[in-house]
């Protein structure tokens, strides 16, 4: 029965690598674990029943630590809507906190734009991006912009 246990391991093993959850890997183990079992006994039940303990007990005593130290959530990259953080852009339309009307561009796109303090910012303008709310982009005015006229 050995020769079963490690062509399932072979096969947990290609379909690991095909995905990239990080389970299938412990139903191979499992099945190394029950072919190592086959040299000793020939009974079938007692190999299922070491191939799905080990093959359980793996998961959830080292899903955890894998998640821990091989998952981090520094390596995400922000997109969309939030991909504009941190960027320069220019003020197109006054932005004025009173009225809440303001406009930017940013990488070509027109954003609505508000400030983050109460002040008023003039068109052309350079702002930097602090973060979105809603629609609307809260910009700063960068201290050394220089206004451009358009």
């Amino acid at each position: 029965m050995w020769p079963v246990w490690l062509v399932l391991a072979g096969i947990f093993f290609i379909v690991e690598i095909a995905t990239t959850g990080f389970l299938v890997f412990w139903l191979g183990i499992g099945s190394l674990f029950a072919m190592i079992t086959s040299f000793f006994t020939e009974n079938l039940i007692i190999q299922m029943v070491v191939f799905i303990t080990t093959s359980t007990l793996l998961i959830i005593f080292t899903k955890p630590v894998v998640k821990k130290f091989f998952i981090k959530d520094e390596d995400t990259v922000a997109t969309n809507v939030y991909s504009i953080i941190g960027k320069k852009a220019i003020v197109t339309k006054e932005i004025n906190p009173t009225l809440g009307v303001g406009q930017i561009k940013v990488e070509g796109q027109d954003w609505s734009a508000k400030c983050d303090s109460d002040e008023i910012i003039e068109k052309g303008t350079e702002v930097e991006i602090l973060d979105v709310n809603g629609v609307k982009a809260v910009v700063t005015p960068i201290s050394d912009s220089v206004k451009v006229n358009k």
